[in-house]
């Protein structure tokens, strides 16, 4: 039951809230940085196989 005569807090919340969206920028940016690895070894790999084939 909500307390009388009184503001919620919403300094906590919107903390909360900008830490949370930090954190999945952050795994985010983790995640798409993995996926541009990946595809640069894979592209890099298929270069070196086009080579070898000729």
């Amino acid at each position: 039951m909500p307390k009388p005569n009184k503001q919620k807090n919403t300094k906590n919340k919107a903390k909360h809230t900008k830490l949370m969206q930090r954190k999945l920028n952050k795994q985010r940016a983790e995640k798409e940085a993995t996926k541009a690895r990946l595809k640069a070894i894979v592209q890099k790999a298929k270069e070196q196989k086009k080579i070898d084939d000729c």
